[in-house]
């Protein structure tokens, strides 16, 4: 369960990109998001059911990007 104030978005919301990285991996071209979606690098993601989101064929937007400070392993969410 996510603890940021406005909380992320759950992972079957149609934003659920939007949650904020806990781990990131950009060598091998993922993120874990704090609400347990898998970000890929090819803008697509797995949920944590298993289920898939297609890529984007427009990419993300800079906002949906991590910033550079949120590139380390955290543990403010709770999981």
């Amino acid at each position: 369960m996510c603890l940021h104030q406005p909380s992320c978005p759950v992972p079957d919301a149609s934003d659920c990109e939007a949650a904020r990285p806990v781990v990131q991996h950009l060598e091998q071209g993922w993120s874990l998001l704090c609400n347990g979606v898998v970000l890929l690098d090819d803008t697509g993601a797995i949920r944590p059911d298993g289920e898939s989101v297609a890529p984007s064929l427009f990419g993300r937007s800079k906002s949906q990007q991590p910033a550079s400070s949120e590139l380390r392993r955290t543990t403010s969410c709770g999981a």
